[in-house]
């Protein structure tokens, strides 16, 4: 089975439907296929609903886990590193992708700024500001652990 065609497939039908843009993208469990997505920004409003952000949460649900540590994405294009985060926070080892992230650029998507944000070459995208004060937040570390005794 050709899981990035699956991908370029629900990313023609998700633009002719006007969910999201020209990105898709496969999650594959062995030969299963667990969820095959275009992303969803336009429907849903969602600056986060990039392919692989709505791929990881139908494949979690899905699946009954957070672990898909033995899933593979495929997608059509260059993860940005918001995906590239949360595919790490679930466990995903290997991604395949089609298009780079200047073929995106080139198309009216780039995501430099996020990357020169986070190699530390450009502080000037988001003010990140430390609370000195933590009264209002410290107890919740405590509380969590009480919880999940």
């Amino acid at each position: 089975m050709d899981f990035m065609k699956l991908a370029a497939d629900a990313t023609l039908v998700g633009m002719a439907n006007k969910v999201g843009g020209p990105f898709g993208a496969t999650i594959v469990r062995g030969d299963e296929v667990i969820a095959a997505v275009s992303n969803t920004m336009m429907r849903d409003t969602d600056p986060s609903a990039h392919a692989e952000m709505v791929a990881v949460r139908e494949a979690c649900k899905k699946l009954g886990t957070m672990d898909l540590s033995d899933c593979v994405v495929y997608a059509t294009c260059e993860p940005c590193p918001m995906c590239v985060s949360v595919m790490i926070w679930a466990g995903i080892k290997d991604v395949y992708y089609c298009s780079t992230r200047d073929d995106a650029a080139e198309h009216g998507f780039s995501d430099m700024h996020l990357r020169k944000y986070l190699a530390g070459e450009d502080d000037g995208v988001i003010n990140m500001i430390k609370v000195e004060d933590r009264e209002d937040c410290e107890h919740l570390w405590k509380h969590f652990h009480e919880l999940n005794k």
